[in-house]
């Protein structure tokens, strides 16, 4: 076996030929058993630093050499087995979930939101008419924050465990086939329920359990080992072992451990703005002014240090919208998603500044939730400036010199934006870092990005969990309570559709 590098121009696909070609002269071998050589694509990425090109990593094999394949291990039947209770339906618990089924345990999932489709119908009505479910909305329900924020995929680290199960799971579950070999894989928002649809399916075919409209208030740990796990309407479900996969967002869970006494600690998180630019401005910078229609919308990343602390893209959204992302009245938050089109004519993303506890002392007081509680006062303030779920903004060379805007560009977020200080709402902190941050990534990285037709909107805060619930980093148990396996990004251990998932997966392989 060896590896071979092939490019060919956006617009059209390698030919059989082509790699056929390349693989009998990487391979020493003569033409005639060119139709004999066999090939396995790794991965496409996209080469725009010159001409544009995909550039493509092979694995080419001569006739007599097996090439190897991933095979997913069967799901079993658990309708009698030994039940496993999973706090939360997203990624991190349906993975879990499907890694139970293959080693004959039976998943029970409580989830404090709606199945998929009813979830659509309260975020509907968040947009358009401002009413929050705190239980239902575009962080909790059925498939977590992912679903709806343009499922992408783009950990590929291994050091949490083998991708390769999340993707062909993904693709099982009908995900385009092209996320096993992509750079930057996405799903979409559109296609992604009827994913998470079907893996529900399998599950409860299979004998698993799946109980919505079922919000955790207390764990209780009983004396003989077990758990009572109190939802609620009132039931209670019991089960020897538990994984905790609520999400960054479930704040009720955190209190609920601080107030019993077991162990959780403040965490750092990032916080900023969404920025939002004209899809053909990026298309423009990234593409170096050579973009055509049948390209791929162009996406980008940055990371810098200013002042001490990391400044970076987050969740970037090519050909994306603005969605309000609040779980609870009197707080505004912004997310972004995308279809899997990606054809909207805005590009948006968050820019945020690294934050740490010893950032904010004046938080000290409360303890592990610090930083939680920043969260909160940061979200209320950007909610009582306008009154509603109208996010305050400001163009982005107006913030950086300090100074009002005069009208605001259009916008992708339904609900509205109103014209705002952001320079003085946010935390001085982050504010500072932001206005240097901008002009250095327009100057330095990517020109015609620091422009005042790039609308910043307030605020990017729930990047990841500002608490961390600690575990033994063997038995991933939480420190203190045994047979309770804190995961995902609730519980500070991941970030991001694929670790999450990888995340689940492992805490299912340790019971």
């Amino acid at each position: 076996m060896k590896e071979i590098e092939i490019t060919c121009k956006l617009g059209r696909e390698l030919s059989e030929d082509e790699i056929r070609t390349a693989a009998i002269k990487a391979l020493g071998m003569s033409p005639k058993v060119k139709t004999q050589v066999k090939y396995r694509v790794m991965r496409r990425s996209i080469d725009a630093r010159n001409d544009i090109l995909y550039r493509y990593r092979l694995e080419v094999y001569k006739p007599d050499e097996t090439v190897p394949e991933y095979v997913l291990e069967e799901y079993k039947d658990v309708s009698a087995a030994e039940p496993v209770i999973i706090i939360g339906a997203g990624p991190a618990g349906m993975f879990a979930a499907l890694r139970l089924l293959m080693r004959g345990f039976k998943p029970v999932i409580l989830e404090r939101g709606k199945d998929v489709h009813a979830r659509k119908f309260d975020m509907a009505k968040l947009s358009k008419e401002g009413t929050v479910n705190p239980d239902s909305n575009y962080c909790f329900g059925e498939g977590g924050a992912g679903t709806f924020s343009d499922g992408k995929l783009y950990t590929r680290s291994s050091k949490r465990g083998d991708i390769r199960e999340v993707l062909h799971q993904l693709v099982r579950f009908g995900a385009d086939p092209a996320i096993l070999i992509d750079a930057h894989p996405h799903i979409g928002s559109d296609k992604l329920p009827v994913v998470v649809e079907n893996i529900r399916k399998c599950i409860t075919e299979h004998g698993g359990e799946y109980h919505f409209d079922s919000r955790v208030t207390d764990i209780v740990k009983k004396g003989d080992g077990s758990f009572d796990v109190v939802c609620n309407g009132g039931q209670i479900w019991s089960s020897r072992k538990v994984i905790l996969a609520t999400g960054h967002s479930a704040r009720d869970i955190y209190e609920m451990f601080d107030r019993k006494g077991w162990e959780i600690q403040a965490k750092g998180f990032a916080l900023g703005v969404r920025v939002e630019h004209p899809q053909s401005l990026i298309n423009k910078i990234q593409y170096h002014g050579k973009y055509q229609p049948y390209m791929p919308t162009a996406e980008y990343s940055f990371v810098t240090q200013i002042e001490g602390r990391g400044v970076f893209s987050f969740c970037m959204c090519p050909g994306g919208i603005l969605v309000p992302a609040a779980t609870a009245e009197g707080e505004l938050v912004l997310n972004g998603m995308s279809n899997s089109a990606r054809n909207s004519k805005w590009a948006n993303s968050g820019v945020v500044v690294q934050i740490e506890p010893e950032d904010f002392p004046e938080y000290a007081q409360h303890g592990p939730l610090a930083l939680l509680q920043f969260q909160k006062d940061v979200e209320r303030k950007m909610f009582e400036y306008t009154g509603s779920l109208k996010a305050p903004a400001q163009r982005m060379m107006d913030f950086c010199r300090r100074i009002p805007s005069t009208g605001l560009p259009q916008t992708s977020y339904h609900p509205g934006a109103a014209n705002a200080p952001l320079h003085e709402l946010l935390p001085e902190h982050v504010s500072l870092r932001l206005k240097y941050a901008f002009p250095e990534i327009g100057n330095k990285k990517m020109h015609g990005y620091y422009t005042n037709d790039a609308l910043l909107l307030g605020v990017e805060s729930r990047t990841s969990s500002p608490v961390r619930i600690p575990r033994d980093p063997d038995t991933l148990e939480h420190t203190q309570v045994a047979g309770l396996y804190p995961c995902g990004e609730g519980a500070g251990y991941a970030g991001g559709i694929v670790s999450s998932a990888l995340d689940g997966i492992n805490c299912a392989a340790k019971i």
